[in-house]
């Protein structure tokens, strides 16, 4: 039978390499943002976003624009795939999230 803990361990893990995902796919949307969209770069602090000083409320400006989908009328391709992408890596995060903290809550 499997134990509780290894159940809790595996999720984490899971849970982990996702977030990492996630984070890894917002630093390449951000770099391909600032040819491809500078004002939203500008708008956002791309440039310090991952910085200690960031504005959150800028980096709650992307979260906005990528839930409700403003970047599907953008012309490159390339870019709308990655925000695509982002978006979909956040809502698994979120998920796994949930779902890690649920069975911690379960077994514990």
């Amino acid at each position: 039978m499997i134990s509780g803990d290894l159940i809790i361990f595996t999720l984490l893990l899971v849970t982990t390499i996702n977030f990492s995902r996630y984070v890894t796919s917002l630093r390449a949307l951000l770099f391909l943002m600032r040819e491809a969209h500078p004002l939203l770069y500008q708008q956002v602090d791309g440039g310090s976003f991952f910085t200690a000083h960031g504005n959150v409320y800028k980096q709650a400006r992307l979260f906005h624009y990528l839930k409700h989908k403003e970047y599907s009328e953008h012309h490159d391709s390339g870019f709308v795939a990655k925000c695509d992408k982002v978006r979909e890596l956040f809502v698994v995060s979120c998920a796994l999230l949930l779902v890690t903290l649920f069975v911690t809550l379960v077994v514990i």
